[in-house]
């Protein structure tokens, strides 16, 4: 079968959810009418326009009723993901006049939660486009594909797969359209409630509702070049730290909470690993600050727990930069961020439920070494006993995963430092690339619009791999190469 007839089987369904992304874009060409920002109406209408031309000209396709293959849903995810990187970059260029290459980097850090910027100047971006961002990344936090699931009656693309193609592995309900409905049903609530929160501070509504947006989204993007600390306001900063939190728990908790009308948060494992390593976190980056660095306590401990909880829950905004800190410091925020928070919530990284399979798998591995080959280690999996074969074949993938984050990192890490002058400190390119992979956006200030066209690719690249968790991407690439076949 061609490539054409091939791409076929999806593209009944991608222009399905390209057309209902579409419909959600809207939303900042009335931002751009409430601030009379006339001349955004037409870069930001480009969006949503685009995208539906692009979903209408996908279902034009001829039919086809072959079953869609799981590599035919990693490959859509990753396509879906590039397409509205891609759209998602006008409006900073037709808008604002930005380079193309910044525009997409831009709207890929949006897209992806990952809240690295190239934009010259924040405070001078009008207010259209500081609400996309923070759009984009709203939009992101749960999926494009999760937004778009739910509106799918019909599809000859498997849903489950479809919907778990996007990194969505954390299941709570039998249906992956009535989980992403009540997931966004969450989601909404949430929002509303971290917007309440954060007015409690004494910021504009107009700064509560994008911090709100960003933060829930675990995100990162702010509408201030200054950041956070743009408001002095420590009071904000706490604030921000629970909205952070909610954003990087599993979503699976809130729903059985509501359902069983009782906190679910003490029987799920990464919700104990997320405040955990959040403690750990503030510990050793608020001593560190006090040692190393000479900060005053108040400062330290301020900074030390929102550090440690933007890092563990791969959320962009910081209070200080990490360039300021000992090397050991700025280490130990790297482990933080390339954790990252829980599966089946907004957060990157290589998820909390990933590297609580790994070391159990490794302990798994150690015990069966010095024993005999007669004697049968169990593998014990929330409270079950799994069985040999289906724990050594989920072990394997698992570690898979976390092996190539690693390979995609330390392959970024020497092309960056190739595309940019030797004078750059390692450790800060080490950490830029971390950062990006695993979807954090905390930065040392080395991403900038200065960079060579080559290491902004690479930055684009990374973030997308990170955001998808890898496979689709290779999928991806291996489709285009060979077919679907």
């Amino acid at each position: 079968m061609n490539r054409i007839a091939q791409f076929s089987v999806i593209a009944d369904d991608l222009g399905n959810v390209l057309r209902f992304i579409s419909i959600g874009t809207c939303v900042p060409i009335f931002i751009a009418l409430i601030y009379r920002e006339w001349d955004m109406v037409l870069p930001m209408a480009l969006v949503p326009v685009i995208l539906f031309l692009i979903g209408t000209g996908f279902l034009k396709f001829p039919e086809n009723k072959r079953e869609a293959k799981l590599s035919h849903a990693l490959f859509s995810v990753a396509l879906i993901w590039l397409i509205c990187a891609f759209v998602g970059a006008l409006p900073f260029t037709v808008g604002i006049g930005m380079p193309y290459l910044d525009s997409v980097f831009e709207a890929m850090s949006g897209w992806t939660d990952t809240g690295l910027t190239l934009l010259p100047d924040v405070d001078t971006t009008p207010y259209t486009l500081l609400f996309w961002r923070s759009m984009m990344q709203w939009l992101g936090g749960l999926g494009i594909v999760a937004f778009t699931v739910v509106m799918l009656s019909r599809t000859g693309l498997n849903p489950s797969r479809f919907y778990r193609s996007e990194g969505r592995t954390e299941a709570f309900m039998p249906s992956v359209v009535q989980q992403g409905l009540q997931m966004w049903k969450i989601y909404l609530i949430l929002t509303f409630f971290s917007v309440i929160l954060i007015l409690l501070s004494g910021v504009s509504l107009w700064d509560a509702l994008n911090i709100a947006m960003v933060a829930i989204a675990t995100g990162g993007f702010s509408v201030h070049s200054a950041g956070i600390p743009f408001y002095e306001n420590p009071l904000l900063e706490m604030l921000i730290v629970p909205v952070m939190i909610a954003g990087a728990l599993p979503f699976k908790i809130y729903y059985l909470s509501y359902r069983k009308k009782k906190l679910s948060f003490f029987n799920d494992e990464q919700a104990w690993l997320l405040f955990f390593f959040a403690i750990l976190g503030f510990i050793v980056i608020a001593l560190d600050l006090f040692i190393f660095t000479g900060t005053d306590s108040l400062t330290s401990i301020r900074q030390g727990i929102f550090m440690a909880v933007a890092g563990i829950t791969s959320t962009g905004f910081q209070v200080t930069s990490p360039s300021t800190w000992a090397p050991v410091t700025v280490l130990f925020l790297i482990l933080l961020m390339f954790i990252g928070g829980s599966s089946g919530s907004t957060a990157g990284g290589i998820k909390l439920s990933r590297a609580a399979l790994a070391y159990r798998g490794i302990l798994w591995w150690f015990k069966r070494t010095f024993v005999s080959g007669k004697v049968i280690v169990p593998f014990r999996f929330e409270g079950k006993v799994i069985p040999k074969n289906v724990a050594e074949t989920e072990v394997s993938k698992n570690m898979l995963i976390i092996i190539l984050y690693f390979l995609v990192i330390f392959f970024s890490a020497i092309l960056i430092m190739h595309f940019e002058t030797p004078t750059h400190d390692t450790s800060n390119v080490l950490f830029e690339i971390v950062t990006a992979t695993c979807n954090n956006g905390i930065s040392t200030g080395f991403v900038n619009p200065d960079m060579t066209p080559y290491s902004k690719i690479v930055f684009i690249f990374a973030m997308w791999i990170g955001r998808l968790e890898v496979m689709p991407v290779i999928v991806f690439f291996m489709s285009i190469l060979k077919g679907f076949e």
